[in-house]
């Protein structure tokens, strides 16, 4: 279990409150950095390299690549987050404007899996899904507003192609402050959250494994404190009969993680505008969006590109993350190209 009864001392131990009068997460491109990152395109489609092949040995992004590594150690190791803007993204086709995307993502881990089909490039975009009434379904696939949560890797990004015409509000927290906060307030509730909850795995069970799984939602490990959280994986795995029913206690906790995750004192809003990236620690930040409404335009609708990055950094993991983390490695086993058709995106993701 692991558990103490001790804050956790980090840097990624923010505010919303605080961080919100502050644009130190806030890094731009200049010209230099884009002329740098169109080189590097220019130099990939002359060698015929595209996305999944291309890796971070394959490209030279001169003094950008300090950049990125800076941005990489602040997320891993700092604060947990950055937003990088100055993309001149309408200098791009679509697919030109994913490749720069993943260039810079080279430089910040390995593009993995994101499914069971093996995207490695994620569409966030409405498909007219709801992940509220079909556990099959996936929130990014909806308007609908999402719950905190995390996902899988070390990092996942988002690049904005086409912000939403109303809403589609990014808010980030610090899962370490949340700890802290629940620490203070009920370290009691604190000691369930380090052992196991089980959540669904929404129908895309690798071959041998079951429908659902065990994990804290906070376990320390080598030092550092890891989080995985996703109330909605773990409801909806109460719809499997083998599944134990939650305790009084564990919704209680529940509860309390939602309503500190929603304080305005803790969490972070920002809104993505054409051609920023938003890189986040999957181990220290929990995410969610506000709902949003489309314009008429369907080539005009939100639409976020998003990446799932393993940088290698972590030598240890919580012994209860391996059993998700073989999910992954399965699914990279046949990584799939990009597709840039929407309604090719609904027909294979649609459950």
């Amino acid at each position: 279990m692991n558990f103490s009864d001790r804050p956790y001392e980090h840097a990624s131990a923010w505010r919303g409150d605080a961080m919100s009068r502050s644009s130190e997460w806030i890094v731009r491109l200049d010209a230099q950095d884009n002329e740098l990152l169109h080189r590097a395109v220019c130099d990939a489609r002359s060698a015929g390299l595209g996305i999944p092949g291309l890796r971070r040995s394959d490209i030279d992004l001169g003094p950008l690549g300090a950049k990125l590594q800076a941005m990489q150690q602040e997320i891993l190791q700092g604060r947990g987050f950055v937003l990088l803007r100055g993309f001149d993204i309408d200098r791009y086709t679509l697919e030109d404007a994913a490749l720069a995307y993943w260039c810079i993502g080279a430089y910040l881990g390995q593009g993995a899996a994101q499914n069971a089909q093996g995207d490695v490039l994620g569409h966030v975009t409405n498909l007219g899904a709801d992940f509220r009434a079909d556990p099959n379904a996936r929130g990014y696939q909806t308007r609908q507003s999402l719950p905190y949560h995390n996902d899988l890797m070390d990092i996942v990004g988002l690049l904005c192609i086409h912000p939403a015409r109303v809403g589609g509000i990014s808010r980030i927290v610090s899962s370490t402050a949340i700890h802290n906060e629940v620490l203070r307030q009920r370290p009691d509730l604190l000691r369930l959250a380090y052992e196991d909850f089980v959540m669904d795995r929404r129908g895309e069970a690798p071959e041998g494994k079951g429908p659902h799984y065990a994990i804290p939602l906070f376990a320390r490990t080598g030092g550092h404190l890891f989080v995985r959280y996703n109330r909605t994986y773990v409801e909806s795995a109460q719809r499997f009969p083998d599944v134990p029913r939650l305790s009084d206690a564990q919704i209680e906790l529940l509860d309390l993680i939602d309503r500190l995750c929603n304080d305005e004192k803790m969490h972070l809003s920002m809104e993505l505008a054409r051609g920023d990236m938003q890189f986040i620690s999957n181990h220290t930040t929990l995410h969610s969006r506000t709902d949003y409404e489309d314009g008429p335009d369907p080539s005009q609708r939100r639409l976020l590109l998003r990446l799932w990055l393993n940088t290698g950094f972590f030598q240890q993991f919580p012994a209860a993350y391996q059993d998700r983390l073989e999910d992954t490695v399965a699914w990279q086993k046949n990584p799939r190209p990009p597709i840039f058709d929407v309604s090719a995106v609904q027909v294979e993701l649609a459950h």
